[in-house]
């Protein structure tokens, strides 16, 4: 990759790289803690295509190898929209202990109070952790599910959303009664700085452009077009990065002009 001075006052590039990736290190640590029942619920906010998502997963998967030879997974990511009362019926059928819950960009359940209130009795800091459903349900008659049972499992949320943003006061209590249950980890990719420094690190692992068979100049190439176009591509991500390559390897004659016309802002839009 082209020479870039991306050090700034009091960080250097180096340093840079070095935060983000204990972050997302410290990530799939706590995530393999939720599986073994020693953390009850994680949250995790950054920026949308930073791979919070995918580190999750992994570590989830492997800490469930034995699981699977039970052929009894015990970890699901739930996204979209969810009700209260569904939210309840997931919440028991990954209640016993091992189990694991990760809502991924699932804010519905973040935005509603009955949900909010489900999800503390889940993370209370208590011996014995009960949920509730104090209303007549046929879905849970059909279903088989009590109005009432015991949670032992863990809760990780992934989301794009900074809880300091949100106006609404009853919310604001809530969230910050479900944040003190839980371990709260920033990926802190504040700026199109951290953002552009994550996907080096990654493409620097060798894990980003793996199977596209990129010559190094290939790869610095898609690097320094990423770089070059910073403010005016749509978001600086993995997926962009994952985007812009897709299009240098199928059409390696005309792959820039393709992306500046479908991935960037229109000049009107950049105003």
């Amino acid at each position: 990759m082209k020479s870039v001075n991306f050090d700034i006052k009091g960080e250097t590039e180096a340093q840079a790289i070095a935060r983000i990736a204990e972050r997302f290190e410290i990530l799939e640590e706590m995530a393999a803690a939720t599986k073994s029942g020693d953390i009850r619920g994680m949250i995790v906010v950054g920026p949308p295509g930073v791979g919070k998502s995918y580190g999750i997963q992994k570590r989830l998967e492997e800490e469930s190898l034995f699981d699977h030879i039970q052929n009894k997974v015990k970890y699901e990511v739930v996204k979209g929209a969810m009700t209260a009362l569904g939210l309840y019926m997931k919440l028991f059928k990954f209640s016993e202990p091992g189990s694991v819950l990760v809502f991924d960009d699932c804010d519905t359940v973040l935005m509603d109070e009955l949900s909010l209130n489900l999800l503390k009795a889940a993370l209370d800091s208590g011996k014995k952790r009960m949920i509730h459903w104090n209303a007549d349900s046929r879905a849970l008659r059909v279903e088989g599910i009590p109005e009432k049972f015991e949670f032992k499992g863990s809760v990780i949320f992934v989301t794009n959303i900074s809880f300091e943003t949100i106006k609404s006061k009853k919310l604001k209590d809530h969230l910050a009664a479900l944040q003190s249950r839980c371990h709260y980890v920033d990926l802190t990719l504040n700026t199109e700085r951290d953002c552009f420094l994550r996907i080096k690190q990654i493409a620097g692992a060798g894990e980003l452009f793996a199977g596209y068979d990129f010559s190094d100049e290939d790869q610095d190439e898609v690097l320094n077009f990423i770089y070059d176009n910073r403010q005016k591509l749509r978001e600086i991500s993995l997926r962009m990065a994952v985007k812009i390559a897709d299009l240098r390897k199928s059409m390696p004659a005309k792959w820039k002009r393709v992306a500046e016309v479908t991935l960037m802002r229109n000049t009107w839009e950049r105003k």
